[in-house]
């Protein structure tokens, strides 16, 4: 008896993806109450995430869901004959790794960092720069997950309290602003704020493909200096259960792959703390504490939890989770296309439920998403690779 609810008809061994990902029921799923409830799943790979979309919306048999849909497409999905917009309060994170690494600027100094967070418009990063689908952040943890310290607030946009505190910023030195080509816009607005408030230059960098893979590496080895001092970046939890495991430790921690500075000794004694602890409670407990800390310390720049956006059939059902994309319970109703009779045969298999979809390959940089008919970024979150089925 097989744990998953589909199985793969045919099996990836390169890093070269097949056009086409078939998945087929297991009916013999140890929980057939959950699930499968449709015959086949194809994944399609041999399309871009807008020519994707462009099917979803405009026509019936050819793609169902669209995972990771843009802020900025989220209008012609509501506006579809053809499909809907499903919006979903996800785990993941979209934070300003602010580098306290010894230099010529002093934000190893609490006050200077609490000043960044007092300068930017959170409310505004939100409407303009992902179109409303977001939730503002405290620190790390989202305020429906387990471990959200209760009555933790972010922080108010207040320039003149973030000017008092900007001390010792060395005259005429810019803030170096870095950013994925996807939170461009986003960075522009942060940078206005900061110039706004703080009364320095911003000099936003957007890091393409092969730089952020190179950048990368320096952050993960964290003994290079790097020439950004705030650099826009996603991440995702893929539990609701204990956040710091998945996203604090990973910004702070000792061993966290994106730390841009001098180990924590408060934050690494808590997560010690939290990691041992076999009673729920207790770990929840030691997990608010934790991102009590990171708010109190300014350790980031924290700004906003992004939706998930979904297009999807009117005669498919999708239900999100906020951690994965899970197809088990899915279902289609007596009219979709797949019962009807029409629809593109893409496996030569014939009739039966199926719903297919289209799988866009990851973007380095965390967010990138196609540019749209103006060359222009579009926001999005792609830490993980977009679907389409």
């Amino acid at each position: 008896m097989s744990t998953e609810p589909f199985a793969a008809t045919n099996a990836i061994e390169s890093e070269q993806r097949d056009p086409l990902v078939v998945l087929e029921a297991n009916l013999d799923h140890w929980n057939r109450a959950r699930g499968p409830w449709i015959e086949k799943a194809i994944f399609r790979n041999d399309l871009t995430p807008d020519r994707a979309l462009e099917l979803c919306l405009t026509t019936d048999g050819e793609v169902d869901i669209v995972t990771e849909v843009s802020p900025a497409d989220a209008d012609r999905v509501q506006a579809s004959e053809h499909a809907r917009l499903i919006v979903n309060d996800a785990n993941r994170v979209l934070v300003g790794i602010i580098n306290r690494q010894e230099r010529d600027v002093p934000l190893q100094d609490p006050d200077v960092r609490r000043a960044l967070n007092l300068a930017v418009d959170r409310a505004k990063v939100v409407t303009e720069g992902l179109n409303g689908y977001a939730t503002p952040l405290a620190a790390l943890t989202s305020p429906w997950c387990s471990g959200f310290p209760q009555g933790l607030k972010p922080f108010d946009h207040d320039p003149a309290r973030a000017k008092e505190l900007f001390r010792g910023w060395p005259e005429g030195r810019p803030l170096r602003l870095a950013t994925a080509g996807a939170f461009q816009g986003i960075a522009g607005l942060i940078a206005g704020d900061l110039r706004s408030a703080l009364g320095i230059d911003v000099d936003v960098i957007v890091v393409g493909d092969e730089q952020a893979a190179a950048g990368a590496r320096v952050l993960l080895e964290n003994k290079l200096p790097m020439a950004w001092d705030v650099l826009l970046f996603g991440w995702f939890d893929l539990s609701s259960e204990a956040p710091p495991a998945a996203v604090h430790r990973e910004f702070f921690g000792l061993d966290g792959a994106f730390r841009a500075g001098p180990p924590l000794p408060e934050f690494d004694a808590l997560f010690d703390e939290m990691k041992v602890q076999l009673d729920g409670g207790r770990l929840v407990e030691v997990a608010e504490r934790i991102d009590a800390l990171c708010h109190d310390q300014a350790l980031g720049l924290f700004l906003c939890a992004p939706q998930a956006l979904y297009a999807v059939n009117n005669h498919v059902s999708f239900g999100p989770y906020r951690t994965t994309f899970e197809i088990a319970e899915v279902t289609v109703d007596e009219q979709h296309w797949s019962r009807t009779g029409g629809g593109a045969d893409l496996t030569g298999g014939g009739s039966g439920d199926e719903v297919t979809g289209s799988q866009a390959a990851p973007v380095a940089g965390y967010g990138a998403m196609p540019p749209d008919a103006d060359g222009k970024a579009k926001p999005g979150f792609s830490g993980a690779a977009g679907n389409a089925c």
